[in-house]
């Protein structure tokens, strides 16, 4: 196995989007949750590559034709990423994706969820303007990349004058709580029980 981690670009969307899925649903694919699979990378990688005050790294398998296998995305400017998602992003998707279209909750879910966007919490933005999202292939886990990915992430962050970093994740991945315990993540004060950030 030979991996190389480079900065991510728009052309990495559809991978981006495959493996989002494939990790949708607390860590497992939500392949079968989905007739719209391309649903939940739209919320949570596709805009890392597409909008503004956005950044990224990918992890790319030399041996499978460069394929992508892994990414760390996120922004460094939550508020401005928000505010630009609201006018330019949510709206067109909200347009195309009618919850009348879905048959299946996850679907309509996310249809939602492109109507009523949440925000992030004032606490996690006090704690730093920056969020990321870290999604691998399952193949890929527990080989220190993610480790790597993130290490990359801390010097663009400090090379951006930024001393932190939060993020998200499902109650239900313990897997990836246990992770970012372990590579210095803690609970964000003032913040839900989901959110973890790493101060530099």
């Amino acid at each position: 196995m030979t991996i190389i981690i480079r900065k991510a670009m728009e052309t990495d969307a559809p991978a981006l989007s495959r493996i989002c899925l494939l990790t949708a649903d607390a860590g497992s694919t939500a392949e079968a949750l989905h007739d719209y699979g391309e649903l939940p990378g739209l919320v949570y990688a596709v805009p890392y590559v597409k909008l503004p005050t956005t950044w990224g790294y990918v992890m790319v398998d030399d041996l499978r034709d460069n394929e992508v296998v892994g990414y760390l995305v996120g922004s460094t400017d939550t508020r401005a990423f928000e505010t630009y998602a609201a006018e330019h992003w949510w709206p067109k998707l909200a347009e195309r994706y009618l919850p009348s279209l879905a048959k299946k909750p996850a679907d309509e879910r996310y249809m939602d969820l492109f109507r009523n966007m949440y925000t992030a919490p004032d606490a996690c933005i006090d704690f730093s303007p920056a969020h990321m999202h870290i999604n691998i292939l399952p193949e890929y886990q527990k080989q220190g990349w993610g480790r790597k990915m993130l290490a990359s992430a801390v010097e663009f962050l400090k090379g951006q004058d930024l001393s932190g970093v939060w993020l998200g994740l499902d109650p239900r991945n313990n897997g990836a709580k246990t992770f970012y315990e372990r590579v210095g993540f803690t609970h964000v004060d003032g913040a839900p029980d989901n959110n973890m950030g790493i101060k530099f």
